[in-house]
């Protein structure tokens, strides 16, 4: 059980906020009175903002140990792609390696207030590296889940594809909600929340329609939801060239607008495939940590919200951003909204990168505070000078102090980081250990 008392303001959502006390309750959510129980544990955050836990809807963690590569930055993807998978077969994909890239990708997130991770895991080894690679998917699933568990993190691992056999591809994802879902899960979640399993091709541009419906039937079969990405510079560029239609068309055509599925990007878009999109129920994700600096779009966050989409917020992986730190993303969208509509609000932007994102991995049990939640908690400390002459606080996360980072997070009610530091992790032996994997 755990109390924090003392705050400036605790925004319950993007529309509600008090100050004074939040208490967690023994189940690890947010309880509506304090615990009268001597033991439980009190946080004094006086002179802080209390939030929901940050969630990161898409994120590749493999590309935590392939950042600022040579020839990756600006680069269009067409050059990005093979450069970055030339990356990963010098480093050999195996379990260690993405046991170590994932350790530091969701410390790195814990670290910058992110609760949840959606890790879309695209690459795999190649064909004929293993004698059986449904089972070495499997040790892999098993490492990110392991390393994620360790540290504290919510993960939602997608078996994602990237020009993978559509048959391997499914009987792979199969294995992997086998072993890591528990009998009787419900939408691909673990009772307590910490584990997810989701579904999804790289997008139109390296996966064709077998790909995309088998996975579908993965997904159909077992409940889990479906995520996949389109509507970048390359992959309309692909789509047009390959089949003479763009991404959203190819989607629709193989089953994949509908409720169940996020798409990440979005940043080529008519206001006909807005529509569309609205219409059959999808979630998007913003990545423009990402698309921006790659120079591959920006994505009309204001007209896909005003259409009725909700929009969510990723940092994709490392390979693209350098940085797993979601509320500099948040800050970037904020900032860079107003080239491509009217310019978001602060907390509009808070709500995208926290309760948003939670709706498109069909989690109403995150990304908010109100009672009955999962008690994912950051606390910023907003009493310094990066801080001075602020009118608004909650506002003050995104346009003041870039880089900023919580004081402390909250898992399930489970402390993992205090006074800016992971509590029982040493961070260095987390670099270390990538580093000597690299180095192997």
């Amino acid at each position: 059980m755990l109390t924090l008392t003392g705050a400036d303001r605790i925004l319950i959502d993007p529309q509600t906020e008090r100050g004074g006390t939040l208490s967690v309750g023994p189940d690890g959510r947010i309880a509506a009175e304090p615990s009268a129980d001597p033991d439980a544990v009190h946080l004094d955050v006086s002179g802080c903002v209390v939030t929901a836990g940050l969630v990161n809807a898409h994120h590749h963690l493999l590309q935590s140990g392939f950042r600022t590569l040579p020839d990756t930055r600006g680069a269009a993807m067409r050059d990005w792609l093979p450069a970055m998978a030339g990356a990963y077969a010098a480093a050999g994909i195996d379990a260690s390696l993405t046991r170590a890239t994932a350790a530091v990708g969701v410390a790195e997130s814990l670290l910058s207030g992110v609760t949840t991770v959606a890790d879309h895991q695209l690459n795999w080894p190649a064909p004929g590296e293993s004698a059986d690679p449904v089972a070495e998917t499997v040790e892999i699933a098993r490492a990110i889940s392991a390393a994620a568990a360790s540290l504290g993190a919510r993960l939602v691992f997608v078996r994602g594809s990237a020009r993978d056999d559509p048959a391997l591809a499914a009987a792979s994802a199969d294995a992997i909600i086998d072993d890591l879902l528990p009998r009787g899960h419900v939408g691909g979640v673990t009772d307590d929340g910490m584990r997810q399993i989701a579904v999804g091709p790289a997008g139109v541009h390296s996966d064709g329609e077998a790909t995309f419906r088998a996975l579908g039937e993965v997904a159909a079969r077992h409940g889990v939801r479906r995520r996949t990405q389109a509507n970048e510079q390359v992959d309309t560029e692909i789509a047009l060239a390959r089949y003479g239609r763009r991404p959203l068309d190819l989607l629709e055509e193989w089953g994949w607008l509908a409720p169940d599925v996020t798409i990440a990007h979005l940043c080529d878009v008519t206001p006909d495939e807005i529509d569309r999109l609205a219409a059959a129920g999808v979630s998007a994700t913003h990545a423009p940590g990402c698309d921006v600096p790659m120079g591959w779009g920006i994505a009309p966050v204001a007209r896909l919200r005003e259409a009725g989409l909700r929009v969510g917020l990723g940092t994709s992986g490392g390979g693209s951003n350098d940085a797993g730190h979601l509320l500099a993303d948040a800050r970037l969208a904020m900032q860079i909204s107003g080239l491509v509509g009217p310019q978001l609000p602060a907390r509009a932007v808070l709500g995208m990168a926290t309760e948003d994102g939670a709706v498109g991995l069909g989690r109403a049990d995150l990304g908010h505070l109100r009672v009955g939640a999962r008690a994912d908690i950051c606390v910023w400390d907003v009493s310094g000078v990066a801080d001075a002459g602020v009118a608004d606080p909650v506002a003050g996360l995104l346009w003041a102090s870039p880089g900023r980072r919580p004081r402390h997070v909250v898992v399930g009610g489970r402390v993992v980081v205090r006074d800016y530091r992971l509590v029982g992790h040493d961070e260095h032996a987390i670099v270390a250990a990538l580093r000597a994997r690299l180095q192997s």
